[in-house]
């Protein structure tokens, strides 16, 4: 439980890092008079980074030990707060930009590593929803907690402020670091000896690369539901701002509570495809019928609890799955891998819904989450790993 509550704290204060500064840009826009274009750019480039290191990381988890670069890569993401807090000009937010990405980038190497090295088999469906939990945790927190600080002490204060608890997160985990001490591949495992040739070969082959496909589907998925489901909803079903962010507040909820509910799951059951399967067919439905408007206005945060608990669900399962498909000795480096599909969705899919939006097809925005659920079902059923996943 101490270490499966450590690396989700971490895990937490990533996503919390993703969405602070963003959440700030109206006051950054005045204050340093920049255009949103380029404030959008500065994000742009966050995810790029990160998802260019996120590989670089999972091999420097496996050779140097998953805790040793999960407090390098937070010290950075601390850094690019605090940077981003203290900037003058707009070169200062690039520059903070490019430090926070490649902070963010060792988180999930580094997190999976851990918990796949500390947590028993029988135990990590538990440890892989407290993780996936903390992440929604970390996005519903940092709105709340950036507008409140700012109010009081003006945007400098609160992304200081935030580099404060990031400070406070890593003096916790350095007390408790026994608790999230993995054993490099050098040291421990018999694949240590294989080199780049092999490495290449691991990260190219099919069941990993349809692991990336995996999460580039779901960062489109989750880019239109939280950047755009707002005004989505507005458009389609003709609501106030107000209920529009109140149902996709719900759709975050219900996803935490799905996340929770998939880890009680995915401990009692060896069918983790049939799991994902499922959750993402029910997902892809709902959406359908939120895309058609069909359905009364009132019904939308009923119908946004339940799409998103059908998505959340699937979590645990599918990290088990992408377990399953990980070659021994690879775990740093096949996650960091699969994972940076998150980052590279995120880096070229906003544009595309925005570009919807201005041509007036709001409901595009959601039969693409549709189509997408589908082809995160195909890749799923055809995963060598489940078969593997199904044996144990």
């Amino acid at each position: 439980m101490r270490t499966i509550g450590l690396v989700a704290l971490a895990h937490g204060l990533s996503h919390f890092f993703q969405i602070a500064t963003a959440v700030l840009f109206p006051l950054i826009k005045d204050h340093l008079e920049v255009s949103y274009v380029a404030l959008g750019g500065t994000v742009a480039l966050y995810y790029v980074v990160s998802g260019i290191c996120q590989t670089a990381a999972g091999f420097a988890v496996d050779r140097f030990g998953a805790r040793r670069v999960l407090f390098f890569g937070m010290a950075l993401a601390v850094g690019g707060a605090a940077l981003a807090g203290l900037a003058h000009s707009y070169a200062m937010l690039v520059a903070a930009a490019l430090i926070g990405g490649i902070g963010n980038s060792v988180f999930h190497p580094c997190d999976f590593s851990i918990l796949n090295f500390r947590v028993t088999k029988e135990r990590l469906g538990y440890a892989f929803s407290g993780h996936g939990m903390a992440g929604y945790l970390g996005y519903a927190v940092a709105p709340v907690y950036a507008v409140v600080m700012a109010s009081a002490f003006g945007w400098r204060g609160a992304l200081l402020g935030a580099a404060l608890l990031g400070v406070a997160v890593i003096a916790v985990l350095a007390v408790y670091r026994d608790a999230i001490h993995a054993e490099p591949v050098a040291r421990g495992s018999a694949a240590a000896g294989t080199g780049l040739k092999a490495d290449f070969r691991i990260l190219t082959s099919l069941p990993v690369l349809m692991c990336f496909g995996y999460f580039i589907l779901v960062s489109v998925q989750f880019i239109a539901t939280q950047n755009f489901g707002v005004v989505t909803f507005m458009a389609l079903y003709d609501v106030s701002a107000v209920l529009a962010s109140t149902a996709l507040t719900i759709y975050l909820v219900g996803g935490a509570a799905g996340i929770l509910a998939g880890g009680f799951i995915a401990v009692r059951t060896s069918r983790h495809d049939m799991v994902a399967v499922t959750g993402m067919a029910f997902s892809a439905f709902l959406m359908f019928v939120l895309a058609s408007a069909w359905l009364a206005p009132a019904l939308l945060p009923l119908l946004c609890a339940a799409a998103g608990f059908a998505t959340g669900v699937t979590g645990p399962s599918r990290d088990l799955i992408v377990r399953a498909t990980t070659p021994a000795g690879a775990t740093g480096k096949v996650y960091g891998f699969v994972y940076s599909g998150l980052d590279v969705g995120s880096m070229v899919t906003p544009v595309y819904f925005g570009w919807l939006l201005d041509g007036g097809r709001p409901s595009m925005v959601f039969y693409t989450v549709v189509v997408t659920a589908m082809l995160t079902i195909a890749t799923v059923l055809n995963l060598p790993g489940n078969k593997t996943t199904a044996r144990a």
